[in-house]
């Protein structure tokens, strides 16, 4: 697969993600409140749908040095996907931010790292700025997860800011690749 066609498909993935992100945060907004089987349900699907997401990137991505970040994503979400499951009906909003903090974390160094192995491909400033941010983000919901007043609404702000990034990077990823078109070999 050429940079273009790389580009191109990380470009659409990004376009998706950022759709899904901003649905599940208005989801999760209206139904997070307390944890329910609906609540439940959006908390393992956003983790498993990045494992999904990783995979299509990786699939698009074999020719790079990137795919390893991409394949510890992938291991890192199932392993957060099991933990919110687990953390829900144990320990409840408290365990959910404390497993969704470590996974903001692990993944968001995964992001900035194969967002600056990518930044010759253009798109990926948004990307390492998103995984910069999720580091600090994911401090914060371990430290939330203390607090009496916890909750689930912080989580889905996460998201809706991730889903602007991808975005973001979707619309940098076109303008960098019309830029690339232009320029002759």
């Amino acid at each position: 697969m050429t940079a273009t066609s790389a580009a191109a498909s990380l470009r659409r993935l990004y376009f998706i993600r950022a759709a899904f992100a901003l649905v599940w945060a208005v989801l999760v907004g209206v139904t997070a409140a307390e944890i329910g089987p609906v609540s439940i349900a959006l908390l393992v699907l956003y983790p498993l749908f990045d494992v999904g997401a990783a995979v299509v990137d990786a699939r698009a991505s074999k020719q790079s040095q990137n795919v390893m970040g991409l394949y510890l994503n992938i291991v890192v979400s199932l392993l957060a996907a099991a933990g919110i499951a687990v953390a829900v009906s144990g320990s409840g909003i408290p365990g959910v931010l404390r497993v969704w903090g470590a996974w903001a974390i692990v993944s968001g160094l995964v992001q900035l790292a194969v967002g600056i192995g990518r930044r010759k491909m253009g798109g990926q400033w948004p990307m390492i700025l998103s995984g910069a941010l999720s580091v600090g983000a994911g401090s914060s919901f371990i430290l939330m997860a203390s607090k009496p007043d916890a909750s689930l609404t912080s989580v889905a702000g996460y998201a809706a800011l991730g889903g602007i990034f991808f975005l973001v990077s979707a619309i940098r990823l076109g303008t960098a690749a019309k830029k690339n078109a232009a320029i002759p070999a």
